[in-house]
Protein backbone atom coordinates (compact mmCIF):
# COMPACT_ATOMS: atom_id res chain seq x y z
CA UNK A 1 0.00 0.00 0.00
CA UNK A 2 2.58 2.38 0.88
CA UNK A 3 6.53 2.94 0.38
CA UNK A 4 8.90 5.92 -0.08
CA UNK A 5 9.36 6.35 -3.53
CA UNK A 6 13.16 7.25 -3.48
CA UNK A 7 14.97 4.41 -4.10
CA UNK A 8 18.78 3.48 -4.57
CA UNK A 9 20.51 0.73 -6.58
CA UNK A 10 22.46 -2.39 -5.29
CA UNK A 11 25.20 -3.97 -7.20
CA UNK A 12 24.54 -5.70 -10.59
CA UNK A 13 23.69 -9.51 -10.15
CA UNK A 14 23.28 -12.17 -12.76
CA UNK A 15 20.66 -12.28 -14.63
CA UNK A 16 19.86 -16.16 -13.35
CA UNK A 17 20.21 -14.92 -10.23
CA UNK A 18 17.97 -11.92 -10.84
CA UNK A 19 15.31 -13.67 -12.93
CA UNK A 20 15.05 -16.57 -9.83
CA UNK A 21 14.78 -13.58 -7.33
CA UNK A 22 12.09 -12.14 -9.63
CA UNK A 23 10.19 -15.66 -9.87
CA UNK A 24 10.68 -16.15 -6.45
CA UNK A 25 9.40 -12.67 -5.25
CA UNK A 26 6.41 -13.45 -7.37
CA UNK A 27 5.64 -16.88 -5.67
CA UNK A 28 6.10 -15.41 -2.41
CA UNK A 29 2.89 -13.27 -3.48
CA UNK A 30 0.77 -15.30 -5.09
CA UNK A 31 2.26 -19.02 -4.22
CA UNK A 32 -0.67 -19.59 -2.13
CA UNK A 33 -3.01 -18.36 -4.05
CA UNK A 34 -2.06 -20.52 -6.67
CA UNK A 35 -2.05 -23.26 -4.56
CA UNK A 36 -5.66 -22.76 -3.65
CA UNK A 37 -6.78 -22.42 -7.28
CA UNK A 38 -5.75 -25.34 -8.18
CA UNK A 39 -6.44 -27.90 -4.97
CA UNK A 40 -9.88 -26.04 -4.21
CA UNK A 41 -11.37 -23.62 -7.17
CA UNK A 42 -9.92 -25.28 -10.32
CA UNK A 43 -11.90 -28.97 -9.56
CA UNK A 44 -15.66 -26.60 -9.52
CA UNK A 45 -16.08 -24.37 -12.91
CA UNK A 46 -18.72 -22.41 -10.73
CA UNK A 47 -15.56 -21.59 -8.18
CA UNK A 48 -13.79 -20.40 -11.02
CA UNK A 49 -16.28 -18.62 -11.94
CA UNK A 50 -16.61 -16.75 -8.85
CA UNK A 51 -12.84 -15.72 -8.46
CA UNK A 52 -12.90 -14.43 -11.98
CA UNK A 53 -15.87 -12.10 -11.13
CA UNK A 54 -14.41 -11.03 -7.57
CA UNK A 55 -11.39 -10.67 -9.06
CA UNK A 56 -12.92 -8.29 -11.56
CA UNK A 57 -15.31 -6.18 -9.14
CA UNK A 58 -12.81 -5.31 -6.87
CA UNK A 59 -10.10 -4.48 -9.70
CA UNK A 60 -11.92 -2.16 -11.77
CA UNK A 61 -12.55 -0.69 -7.93
CA UNK A 62 -9.16 -0.20 -7.67
CA UNK A 63 -8.60 0.95 -11.06
CA UNK A 64 -10.98 3.81 -10.98
CA UNK A 65 -9.88 4.95 -6.93
CA UNK A 66 -6.17 4.91 -8.51
CA UNK A 67 -7.53 7.64 -11.46
CA UNK A 68 -9.04 9.71 -9.28
CA UNK A 69 -5.93 9.41 -6.62
CA UNK A 70 -3.80 10.67 -9.70
CA UNK A 71 -4.89 13.88 -9.54
CA UNK A 72 -3.76 14.56 -5.97
CA UNK A 73 0.04 12.68 -6.61
CA UNK A 74 2.57 13.19 -5.26
CA UNK A 75 1.08 12.73 -2.15
CA UNK A 76 3.63 14.86 0.77
CA UNK A 77 3.00 14.28 4.24
CA UNK A 78 1.78 11.18 6.08
CA UNK A 79 -1.67 12.64 6.57
CA UNK A 80 -2.64 12.37 3.00
CA UNK A 81 -1.25 8.33 2.94
CA UNK A 82 -3.89 7.80 5.69
CA UNK A 83 -6.53 9.83 3.92
CA UNK A 84 -5.45 7.54 0.71
CA UNK A 85 -5.93 4.52 2.87
CA UNK A 86 -9.18 5.63 4.56
CA UNK A 87 -10.99 6.34 1.57
CA UNK A 88 -9.93 3.64 -0.84
CA UNK A 89 -10.34 0.82 2.05
CA UNK A 90 -13.99 2.31 2.68
CA UNK A 91 -14.93 2.26 -0.89
CA UNK A 92 -13.62 -1.10 -1.22
CA UNK A 93 -15.63 -2.41 1.65
CA UNK A 94 -18.22 -0.89 0.76
CA UNK A 95 -18.76 -3.36 -2.21
CA UNK A 96 -18.53 -6.08 0.25
CA UNK A 97 -22.17 -5.98 0.81
CA UNK A 98 -23.08 -5.67 -2.55
CA UNK A 99 -20.89 -8.89 -3.27
CA UNK A 100 -22.83 -10.42 -0.72
CA UNK A 101 -26.20 -9.94 -2.18
CA UNK A 102 -25.23 -10.70 -5.38
CA UNK A 103 -23.98 -14.10 -4.29
CA UNK A 104 -27.58 -14.78 -2.31
CA UNK A 105 -29.46 -14.23 -5.08
CA UNK A 106 -27.40 -16.72 -7.46
CA UNK A 107 -27.52 -19.14 -4.40
CA UNK A 108 -31.61 -18.80 -4.72
CA UNK A 109 -31.36 -19.66 -8.09
CA UNK A 110 -28.83 -22.53 -7.38
CA UNK A 111 -31.34 -24.19 -4.89
CA UNK A 112 -34.15 -23.20 -7.67
CA UNK A 113 -32.70 -25.14 -9.59
CA UNK A 114 -31.24 -28.40 -7.21
CA UNK A 115 -34.62 -28.47 -6.53
CA UNK A 116 -35.96 -28.94 -10.41
CA UNK A 117 -33.21 -31.51 -11.17
CA UNK A 118 -33.62 -33.33 -7.71
CA UNK A 119 -30.01 -32.73 -6.81
CA UNK A 120 -29.34 -31.41 -3.35
CA UNK A 121 -29.37 -27.99 -1.98
CA UNK A 122 -26.15 -26.25 -1.29
CA UNK A 123 -24.19 -27.61 1.34
CA UNK A 124 -22.07 -25.64 4.21
CA UNK A 125 -18.97 -26.47 2.74
CA UNK A 126 -19.98 -25.16 -0.55
CA UNK A 127 -21.41 -22.08 0.80
CA UNK A 128 -17.46 -21.98 2.40
CA UNK A 129 -16.20 -22.84 -0.79
CA UNK A 130 -18.24 -19.81 -2.34
CA UNK A 131 -16.59 -17.44 0.05
CA UNK A 132 -13.00 -18.83 -0.17
CA UNK A 133 -13.38 -18.41 -4.20
CA UNK A 134 -14.91 -14.88 -3.38
CA UNK A 135 -12.03 -13.56 -1.28
CA UNK A 136 -9.77 -14.98 -3.27
CA UNK A 137 -10.53 -13.50 -6.10
CA UNK A 138 -10.56 -10.09 -4.04
CA UNK A 139 -6.54 -10.82 -2.87
CA UNK A 140 -5.44 -11.72 -5.94
CA UNK A 141 -7.21 -8.55 -7.70
CA UNK A 142 -5.13 -6.91 -4.63
CA UNK A 143 -1.98 -8.82 -5.52
CA UNK A 144 -1.97 -7.70 -9.29
CA UNK A 145 -2.66 -4.05 -8.33
CA UNK A 146 -0.31 -3.83 -6.45
CA UNK A 147 2.45 -6.05 -6.70
CA UNK A 148 2.57 -7.59 -9.60
CA UNK A 149 3.56 -4.39 -11.77
CA UNK A 150 6.21 -3.30 -8.76
CA UNK A 151 7.68 -6.77 -9.40
CA UNK A 152 8.48 -5.83 -12.69
CA UNK A 153 11.91 -5.11 -12.27
CA UNK A 154 13.22 -7.05 -10.64
CA UNK A 155 13.51 -9.24 -13.28
CA UNK A 156 16.15 -6.85 -14.15
CA UNK A 157 20.11 -6.77 -13.20
CA UNK A 158 20.15 -5.29 -9.84
CA UNK A 159 17.55 -5.23 -6.69
CA UNK A 160 16.41 -1.88 -5.17
CA UNK A 161 15.95 -0.55 -1.34
CA UNK A 162 14.09 2.56 -0.43
CA UNK A 163 16.07 5.06 2.00
CA UNK A 164 13.57 4.19 4.96
CA UNK A 165 14.14 0.59 5.12
CA UNK A 166 17.63 -0.32 4.44
CA UNK A 167 17.18 -3.74 5.99
CA UNK A 168 14.56 -5.14 3.22
CA UNK A 169 15.08 -5.29 -0.78
CA UNK A 170 12.07 -3.37 -2.00
CA UNK A 171 10.49 -6.34 -3.92
CA UNK A 172 10.73 -8.38 -0.65
CA UNK A 173 8.54 -5.96 1.01
CA UNK A 174 6.18 -5.39 -1.39
CA UNK A 175 5.75 -9.03 -2.20
CA UNK A 176 5.11 -10.02 1.95
CA UNK A 177 2.64 -7.15 1.88
CA UNK A 178 0.54 -8.51 -1.34
CA UNK A 179 0.89 -12.11 0.39
CA UNK A 180 -0.43 -10.55 3.82
CA UNK A 181 -3.33 -8.88 2.13
CA UNK A 182 -3.88 -12.21 -0.23
CA UNK A 183 -4.63 -13.85 2.90
CA UNK A 184 -6.89 -11.01 5.08
CA UNK A 185 -8.89 -10.66 2.00
CA UNK A 186 -9.25 -14.61 1.19
CA UNK A 187 -10.07 -15.62 4.70
CA UNK A 188 -11.87 -12.54 5.75
CA UNK A 189 -14.36 -12.97 3.44
CA UNK A 190 -15.71 -16.52 5.16
CA UNK A 191 -16.06 -14.41 7.93
CA UNK A 192 -17.84 -11.81 6.62
CA UNK A 193 -20.35 -14.24 4.60
CA UNK A 194 -20.88 -16.05 7.71
CA UNK A 195 -22.10 -12.90 9.15
CA UNK A 196 -24.31 -11.33 6.91
CA UNK A 197 -25.58 -15.27 6.93
CA UNK A 198 -26.31 -15.20 10.45
CA UNK A 199 -26.71 -11.44 11.35
CA UNK A 200 -23.74 -11.65 13.76
CA UNK A 201 -21.93 -7.90 13.37
CA UNK A 202 -18.66 -8.64 14.72
CA UNK A 203 -18.25 -10.93 12.09
CA UNK A 204 -19.53 -8.39 9.50
CA UNK A 205 -16.96 -5.76 11.20
CA UNK A 206 -14.26 -8.20 11.35
CA UNK A 207 -13.25 -7.91 7.50
CA UNK A 208 -13.50 -4.42 6.95
CA UNK A 209 -11.63 -4.20 10.45
CA UNK A 210 -8.76 -6.36 9.80
CA UNK A 211 -8.53 -4.47 6.17
CA UNK A 212 -8.32 -1.41 8.20
CA UNK A 213 -6.02 -2.22 10.56
CA UNK A 214 -3.87 -3.77 7.65
CA UNK A 215 -3.42 -0.68 5.69
CA UNK A 216 -2.77 1.57 8.28
CA UNK A 217 -0.08 -0.81 9.68
CA UNK A 218 1.53 -0.08 6.04
CA UNK A 219 1.95 3.27 6.85
CA UNK A 220 5.21 2.45 9.36
CA UNK A 221 7.03 2.06 6.27
CA UNK A 222 7.55 5.56 6.11
CA UNK A 223 9.60 5.62 9.10
CA UNK A 224 12.84 4.87 8.82
CA UNK A 225 13.48 1.27 9.83
CA UNK A 226 9.66 0.83 9.92
CA UNK A 227 9.50 -1.19 6.93
CA UNK A 228 10.19 -4.66 9.32
CA UNK A 229 7.64 -3.43 11.76
CA UNK A 230 5.03 -2.48 9.03
CA UNK A 231 5.12 -6.10 7.29
CA UNK A 232 5.57 -7.70 10.89
CA UNK A 233 1.81 -6.09 11.94
CA UNK A 234 0.31 -7.13 8.39
CA UNK A 235 1.55 -10.77 8.02
CA UNK A 236 0.11 -11.00 12.30
CA UNK A 237 -3.42 -10.08 11.00
CA UNK A 238 -3.29 -12.70 8.27
CA UNK A 239 -2.38 -14.92 10.75
CA UNK A 240 -5.10 -13.55 13.54
CA UNK A 241 -7.85 -13.74 10.16
CA UNK A 242 -6.51 -17.21 9.08
CA UNK A 243 -7.08 -18.23 12.92
CA UNK A 244 -10.28 -16.85 13.00
CA UNK A 245 -11.49 -17.99 10.46
CA UNK A 246 -10.87 -21.44 10.83
CA UNK A 247 -12.51 -21.55 14.07
CA UNK A 248 -15.81 -20.24 12.74
CA UNK A 249 -15.46 -22.88 10.15
CA UNK A 250 -14.80 -25.65 12.93
CA UNK A 251 -17.53 -24.40 14.45
CA UNK A 252 -19.77 -24.56 11.76
CA UNK A 253 -19.27 -28.07 10.30
CA UNK A 254 -17.50 -29.51 13.52
CA UNK A 255 -14.90 -32.71 12.39
CA UNK A 256 -16.49 -32.56 8.52
CA UNK A 257 -14.98 -29.22 7.78
CA UNK A 258 -11.69 -31.31 8.91
CA UNK A 259 -10.84 -31.90 4.80
CA UNK A 260 -11.27 -28.21 3.97
CA UNK A 261 -9.37 -27.20 6.91
CA UNK A 262 -6.51 -28.96 6.21
CA UNK A 263 -6.73 -28.17 2.33
CA UNK A 264 -6.49 -24.93 2.97
CA UNK A 265 -4.41 -24.94 5.73
CA UNK A 266 -1.45 -27.02 5.04
CA UNK A 267 -1.95 -24.11 0.64
CA UNK A 268 -1.39 -21.17 2.75
CA UNK A 269 0.25 -21.89 6.08
CA UNK A 270 2.94 -23.92 5.23
CA UNK A 271 4.35 -21.13 2.62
Amino acid sequence: HTHTHTHRGAPSIPLTMSVTAGVGYALLALGPALSLFVTVIAVKPFLVLTVLTSALVWLVSLIVLAAIWRAFLPLSSPWLFFLLLLICVSAQEALRPIFWKAYTKVEAFLDILAEKLSKPRLYITDKIQIALAGGLGHGVAHAVFFCISLLTPAFGPATFYVESCSQMPFFLVAALTSLGFLLIHTFSMIIAFNGYAEGKRVHQLFAPGMHFIGAFSTLVNLSHGGCIVGVSLLMGCAAVTIMYCGKIIWDKTGHESTGLLNCVGDQTLSR
